[in-house]
């Protein structure tokens, strides 16, 4: 490469998950395996909802967040159509040491993976009666559901293959509730880029993620050691569960039922009082 054609390369920093569908999916983008053109990566791996306030900063040029923040996001970003995480049979839950009723979460202290999270959104949807949650990282949660800290938490990610093991058991499935109740997949978290990168940017990005995401699945192996490397905990049976579970076709392109999925999470939203009425579309 050439002095002249090296500097015509932005180097953008790109915000995401240490879970292992996000460096499942990002493996390949941040190696240099794909590429758009023009532009490099430099990852930070942090928590969701870290990323969620670090979005609000504009502290990073392209990122995962909770659909939760998006409304908040959507005039200084733009959603992209691969990359996220939305499905079926993965929504967020309540658990707690000794089972009771759904209608049981009014009065309780429940911790929460953070304020701006799918999650807690989903949660003051079901149980608007409920207290406002008690912000903790969400891989504290289930310790302190344990140790009676709290009567309850609101879990994500991994969390929901290892929860017995904690001892505690399942109040409420909120993705099973929402796919009950709207007939459609569950939208956790999705990925933004700044608008003012401009849309052919825009456009080069979103498509080298999708060509990342489609050579996560062709290449698994590929992407092992950097996953393993960032999984904390987890052994290789739960980092595999946890990538079969939040990555599929959605994760390549959202669809007509991922954006109907998306604008109903954020109707209901305005509906309960949540989300602003003046919230422009999250998509270019």
């Amino acid at each position: 490469m050439t002095i002249a054609a090296e500097s015509r390369v932005r180097t953008l920093s790109l915000g995401y998950s240490p879970c292992p569908n996000d460096t499942f999916i990002f493996h390949a983008l941040v190696r240099g395996v794909v590429m758009a053109e023009g532009v490099e990566f430099e990852e930070r791996l942090e928590d969701v909802e870290t990323l969620n306030r670090l979005a609000a900063e504009g502290a990073l040029d392209v990122t995962k967040v909770s659909y939760g923040a998006i409304p908040q996001l959507v005039r200084d970003y733009v959603l992209l159509r691969s990359g996220g995480a939305l499905g079926r049979g993965c929504g967020p839950l309540v658990v707690a040491r000794e089972a009771f009723g759904e209608g049981g979460l009014a009065g309780k202290r429940i911790a929460i993976p953070g304020r701006n999270t799918t999650a807690n959104l989903l949660l003051r949807l079901h149980a608007p009666g409920a207290e406002p949650g008690i912000e903790m990282v969400y891989s504290d949660i289930m310790p302190a559901v344990a140790r009676g800290e709290v009567d309850a938490g609101l879990i994500i990610h991994e969390s929901r293959f290892t929860y017995p093991d904690h001892g505690l058991v399942k109040v409420v499935d909120l993705g099973e509730w929402w796919e009950r109740t709207t007939g459609l997949p569950i939208p956790l978290g999705g990925i933004l880029a700044r608008r003012d990168l401009g849309e052919p940017a825009i456009r080069a990005i979103d498509d080298a993620l999708r060509r990342s995401v489609e050579h996560a699945f062709a290449h698994p192996a590929d992407s092992r050691d950097y996953v393993r490397a960032h999984a904390q905990e987890m052994d290789d049976a739960v980092q595999q569960q946890h990538i079969d579970l939040y990555v599929n076709h959605f994760s390549v392109d959202l669809g007509d039922e991922g954006e109907r999925a998306i604008h109903e999470l954020f109707a209901r939203g305005r509906a309960a009082g949540i989300i602003g009425q003046d919230v422009p579309s999250p998509f270019i």
